[in-house]
């Protein structure tokens, strides 16, 4: 699952990344509410939690701004107030669930539980592109009719491949959109990765679909690299 997580206290986003990353999540900070709204309405996340007390923009209002463009993303806003006012509030904004401050843990992974399971309603959890079919709520993958088994890192690579087909992605948008990672000039995770996927969603079935961009990254395509 991948999180947005609209939070300027570092505390409060170190302990969240901390938890998420415990649990197999992939966590994007926006330091911002500017910077929020920019990750929320061009990029893809599973749940947004948003802080609504903030030092730059009130959280109500960037709340309601991705919603007023298009952005159906399952928002959880946390709050130091509690009173039921301020609840209906922030719900009328367009967030879907509401934590009050200060929090167990346990309970703000069974909200995001909770919310991702909602949105299998508004939201497809089958990804499919050619004949790979992907559902993000069971994680199982399926190419040709037959089980792939991947791991965690593998499935969230594979995901953003599905995600963004026929497009040239640069190993440093890979490591930065899946894993937020920032990546080092000589580092060769993302082609590791690349390679045992490549193992289990090519090698054993034709076309291949995963191909590398000589000096720029992968496209994901069964018709090759384009001309």
């Amino acid at each position: 699952m991948r999180i947005l997580v609209i939070e300027d206290n570092p505390k409060v986003s170190d302990m969240l990344e901390r938890g998420l990353v415990e649990q197999g999540f992939s966590m994007v900070l926006a330091e911002t509410g500017y910077d929020g709204e920019e990750k929320a309405t061009h990029d893809s996340f599973d749940v947004i939690i948003l802080d609504v007390m903030r030092p730059d923009t009130d959280g109500l209002s960037v709340c309601r701004n991705i919603r007023q463009a298009g952005v159906a993303t399952p928002i959880l806003m946390l709050t130091a107030l509690s009173d039921t006012s301020d609840k209906v509030s922030g719900l009328n904004a367009g967030a879907d669930d509401y934590l009050v401050k200060p929090f167990e843990y346990e309970e703000l992974i069974a909200r995001i539980n909770a919310l991702f399971r909602r949105s299998d309603t508004t939201e497809a959890t089958v990804l499919t592109h050619h004949d790979v079919s992907m559902d993000l709520a069971r994680r199982t993958v399926i190419r040709q009719g037959k089980a792939v088994d991947l791991s965690n890192k593998e499935f969230m690579l594979l995901q953003y491949f599905v995600r963004n087909p026929e497009r040239v992605l640069s190993r440093t948008a890979i490591a930065d959109k899946v894993w937020n990672l920032d990546l080092a000039d000589d580092s060769n995770v993302i082609d590791v990765c690349v390679s045992t996927l490549r193992r289990k969603i090519d090698k054993p079935f034709a076309p291949p679909l995963i191909h590398t961009v000589v000096g720029t990254g992968y496209i994901f395509s069964a018709d090759g690299i384009p001309q």
